[in-house]
């Protein structure tokens, strides 16, 4: 049976608190089975940060990494914070560049935080993304099998809107642990983002619209569980609670 993850945006302690609460009183046969926790500069708390407050209301928790962050010459910083809380997941990602300049970043690539998680928390699984938008599907396929052979246990994608080209991936990650993204789109604004910073082409059938939203991610957890796929749903913009209860109508 596939699992189910939602992505909160940690914005404060008060906030993240909230949607769990309203995750819990929408969901009450508790469908999801993650929550994962975004590292947003522009937040009031770290990923791992939120992770913990996250824990108290969740199966399993997954704070997401930075790997710009990481300064592979000393040891991974939030590494005792991750044992002290009993975090067991991570999830690495690249990190977009501060707005901050005081916020010092290096050139580390994903592959060598996810080898760093082996060598010092091997305890710890760790994912990796996956962004079929950034390049060909081939040159996306062989950062996957980098990243395989740097010690990613599965991964998360970026959003999906074509079902199309979700089989696509779908082939091309037979036998790989997946959680398929799903992202509510409820705006032109929105829809102009997703296309000009992520190079999502929209079908022709695209609104950015809630009732398409939800009935597209229905889709999507409909074809994903039959093959016990996963689902990550990443409702950022969305109403939460409206979301979530048409999703899993």
């Amino acid at each position: 049976m596939g699992k189910v993850s939602v992505e909160l945006v940690p914005r404060s302690k008060e906030n993240l608190t909230e949607q769990l609460h309203l995750i819990k009183d929408t969901l009450p046969d508790n469908s999801i089975d993650i929550i994962n926790i975004p590292d947003l500069l522009s937040c009031e708390l770290r990923g791992w940060e939120g992770a913990i407050i996250a824990k108290e209301y969740a199966k399993s928790v997954m704070p997401h990494i930075r790997a710009m962050d990481i300064d592979i010459t000393k040891p991974l910083p939030m590494a005792e914070f991750i044992k002290k809380n009993g975090i067991h997941k991570v999830l690495v990602i690249e990190g977009d560049p501060p707005s901050d300049m005081c916020h010092e970043v290096y050139p580390t690539e994903t592959t060598d935080v996810i080898n760093k998680f082996r060598m010092e928390l091997p305890e710890v699984d760790v994912y990796a993304g996956i962004d079929q938008y950034r390049g060909s599907m081939k040159s996306e396929r062989y950062r996957i099998r980098r990243k395989l052979q740097a010690g990613a246990k599965g991964f998360f994608t970026q959003p999906f809107f074509d079902l199309r080209l979700l089989g696509m991936y779908e082939d091309m990650l037979d036998g790989i642990e997946t959680y398929w993204g799903a992202s509510p789109v409820m705006s032109v604004r929105s829809m102009s983002y997703w296309e000009q910073k992520n190079n999502v082409v929209f079908p022709k059938d695209f609104h950015p619209t809630l009732e398409w939203s939800v009935d597209f991610s229905k889709q999507m957890k409909e074809i994903v569980m039959a093959h016990d796929g996963n689902l990550y749903l990443m409702p950022i913009k969305a109403n939460l609670a409206a979301y979530l209860k048409g999703v899993f109508s």
